[in-house]
């Protein structure tokens, strides 16, 4: 499935569960299981799922039906992938802020 070809900014639970080959039934399952899945509601509580939402359900999706993971062990999954994205991020800002420090030194040693 490639999320990159999407072009709308909602979709609808049915547009949603074609894309993945399950049914609506599974997609509101998952959505009560995952606390990272909170698609919109429209004036009518109809879902309304934005592009993150759908990517959010491709990595449960990948977890649990490619993979075979459990719903807890997909929970588990995906926070530990939160953590270590968490991480990066402050290493990445971390390096940023020693490479601005380093610069200023090279400068002030140059002049």
């Amino acid at each position: 499935m490639d999320i990159s070809a999407l072009t709308k900014l909602y979709y609808s639970i049915g547009e949603v569960s074609e894309l993945f080959g399950v049914a609506p039934s599974l997609i509101r399952y998952w959505e009560s299981e995952f606390s990272v899945l909170k698609p919109a509601k429209n004036s009518k509580g109809e879902r309304k799922y934005t592009v993150k939402d759908i990517e959010m359900l491709q990595q449960i999706f990948h977890l649990v039906k490619e993979r075979g993971f459990t719903i807890d062990g997909a929970k588990k999954e995906l926070d530990q992938q939160k953590m270590v994205t968490k991480e990066k991020n402050t290493a990445i800002k971390q390096l940023k802020e020693l490479r601005k420090k380093i610069e200023i030194l090279k400068a002030s040693i140059s002049s």
